[in-house]
């Protein structure tokens, strides 16, 4: 596993408590992204999703198909980076609440990219604008090493 750099806090308490979720190697990543924004552009980001079970997984995927509602996603338990620990969703906030009428802006999406994140905004179909994530080997090589339980003691997987 690669070295864990220093986990600064962010603006946001709930932001701070969301990047705890997020598997070791990106937390720090993750909180110099949103003090980025906040410093270079001057926006505060929430970030409002980080590790999700396949549980939880499955029923965001459910989502506009079995259950009610639009469709937000087109990956199952397993197949989303979220379920490693090495994404999450982020969006502008208004008065400290979390504004979802204004999707994440390239030149917010260009702070994550240059930090080595991938931008769900940049995707070619099922654009997914708040979603960043650390790419590390492909889903199927990610739910191979979870199968073959290659975990660390915090049970995140070995990457």
């Amino acid at each position: 596993m690669e070295s864990q750099e220093e986990i600064k806090k962010t603006w946001d308490s709930k932001t701070d408590a969301k990047i705890l979720t997020l598997h070791p190697i990106l937390r720090a990543t993750a909180s110099q992204f949103i003090n980025e924004v906040e410093k270079r552009i001057g926006k505060q980001l929430k970030i409002t999703d980080g590790f999700r079970t396949f549980a939880e997984q499955d029923k965001l995927y459910a989502k506009g198909r079995t259950t009610g509602g639009s469709k937000v996603t087109k990956a199952k338990g397993g197949q989303s980076y979220h379920n490693y620990g090495l994404a999450f969703d982020c969006y502008f906030t208004k008065n400290g609440k979390v504004d979802f009428s204004h999707p994440i802006t390239p030149e917010v999406a260009k702070i994550g990219q240059e930090l080595g994140l991938e931008w769900g905004g940049a995707w070619k179909s099922f654009k997914d604008f708040p979603h960043f994530q650390l790419t590390k080997g492909s889903i199927s090589v990610l739910l191979a090493i979870y199968k073959a339980d290659k975990k660390d003691s915090s049970g995140y997987i070995i990457v």
